[in-house]
């Protein structure tokens, strides 16, 4: 099981409290974490990445391990931690402001 922290708006949106829970067949990348979690939860769709060409969304943020994995490929496999669950896949809303 995957592990995925969302940010307090979504949390709202998909009706749920603290960490959700998805199951990934097959690598653990960004696109199958994200897949399995508007599988899940079809309300998110189109909330972490553009419903058409699938890309993240630009005040939106992923990290994994302490490092921030937004700009890698969609299909680079995440780190083994987040595959085996001992640590979580974060999903963030970017910090705007002037």
């Amino acid at each position: 099981m995957i592990r995925v922290v969302l940010p307090p708006h979504l949390r709202t949106l998909a009706r749920v409290d603290g960490e959700v829970r998805v199951e990934v067949d097959g690598a653990v990348t960004q696109r199958s974490v994200l897949d399995a979690l508007e599988v899940r939860y079809p309300m998110l769709r189109g909330t972490i990445r553009d419903h058409v060409t699938q890309l993240r969304r630009p005040m939106v943020r992923f990290f994994a391990c302490g490092e921030d994995l937004s700009h890698e490929s969609p299909d680079t496999p995440l780190p083994d931690a987040i595959a085996t669950g001992s640590e979580p896949f974060l999903i963030i809303g970017a910090i705007a402001g002037g």
